[in-house]
């Protein structure tokens, strides 16, 4: 183990003695299995996937779309080696979410398709994966203590029980390949990788720590939070290092067919830049990134209006692509938990224009 940070180390001890796998972690061959990119800081969607060249120049920021290797779909130029995969994701550009616009309530929302209620623990994806599909929930490089907050409640070692719910950081000392960055996300990318190889579930990729001193997708325009600068120079060229090489990987060792892989922010950016340069927390309308598995890849779900600030058709819940989740890994959608509360709320349902 690399790192403990934020983990409950008596949970991790008991564990430990219990499962002899693997560093202490026991991963189980499954049919299908999902890899979470968590893109902390909230990325804006005007500035990566879902850019408004049209709009004035306060909407639609410094960067100019480039074409993707599916005519007709277009990204930011920030990311020049993902554009060659996009056959390999879809789009869904027309995400939204009622809770508020703070980090916390965002992971939230966007990792158990519930928004926050103080008398209710919602699990995670990874622990209902856990509890219904086996093997186990594992975290790299770790959850974001208070100052950052995307660790929901329910993602700890006791909410669905603990042999059902570990929450692990880095169960192997990997050197990943160049191609993957230099960083510590190029890193759990890699390994994130590896761990599907060796049969793991379910596996949550947290970008960065923190969006405080670091730089991220968090780009107010001012310290301790990010310029829009670092997007090309820093930010932009980590996630499409990383994200491209594990795609490119998982595709010819032929893992994509049963992975699924989503690119998630917890809200996106609002439309007009602020004073500082940069842009600020919007939950109305931002893009989320899905495929692999039984997901189609290649296409776009859904619309944001003239300045990407609301959906313009076909609104999507995080809700929805929790269903989806859930759907893809063959777990019962309206299955109780515990009583009262079933895997996802009445009446959600998946995301059908993404399964062929």
């Amino acid at each position: 183990m690399s790192r403990l940070d934020g983990f409950d180390r008596r949970a991790f001890l008991r564990l430990g003695a219990s499962v002899p796998a693997l560093g202490g972690v026991n991963l189980h061959k499954t049919d299908t299995a999902c890899i979470v990119l968590m893109m902390v800081g909230g990325p804006s969607q005007l500035d990566t996937f879902d850019m408004k060249p049209g709009a004035p120049s306060e909407i639609r920021g410094p960067f100019r779309p480039i074409k993707t290797n599916v005519p007709g779909i277009e990204i930011s130029e920030i990311f020049p080696r993902t554009a060659r995969h996009a056959d390999k994701f879809s789009l869904i550009r027309s995400m939204h979410h009622d809770g508020a616009a703070v980090h916390d309530s965002g992971h939230h929302v966007m990792q158990t398709g519930r928004l926050f209620e103080y008398d209710v623990e919602h699990p995670s994806f990874g622990c209902v994966a856990a509890k219904f599909r086996g093997g186990e929930n594992i975290v790299l490089p770790g959850p974001i203590g208070a100052t950052g907050g995307n660790m929901p409640h329910g993602e700890g070692a006791g909410f669905l029980g603990e042999q059902h719910s570990p929450t692990l950081m880095a169960c192997e000392d990997v050197i990943a390949p160049a191609r993957y960055g230099a960083g510590q996300f190029g890193k759990s990318c890699y390994q994130a990788l590896r761990m599907v190889e060796k049969g793991a579930r379910f596996v949550t990729v947290n970008m960065f720590q923190t969006v405080f001193d670091e730089l991220t997708w968090d780009i107010h325009g001012a310290r301790p939070f990010t310029p829009m600068s670092a997007y090309r120079d820093t930010v932009g060229p980590m996630f499409d290092m990383a994200y491209s090489s594990l795609l490119e990987d998982l595709s010819q060792t032929g893992l994509l067919s049963n992975t699924m892989v989503i690119a998630m922010g917890e809200f996106g950016r609002t439309p007009r830049i602020n004073a500082a340069g940069g842009r600020d927390h919007w939950t109305q309308c931002y893009t989320v990134l899905a495929g692999g598995g039984p997901l189609k890849g290649g296409t776009v779900i859904g619309s944001s209006d003239a300045i990407g600030a609301e959906p313009k058709d076909r609104p999507v819940h995080p809700g929805e692509l929790a269903a989806t989740i859930y759907k893809g890994l063959g777990i019962p959608l309206h299955t109780e938990l515990q009583p009262g509360l079933a895997v996802v709320e009445p009446n959600v349902q998946p995301i059908h224009e993404l399964f062929a």
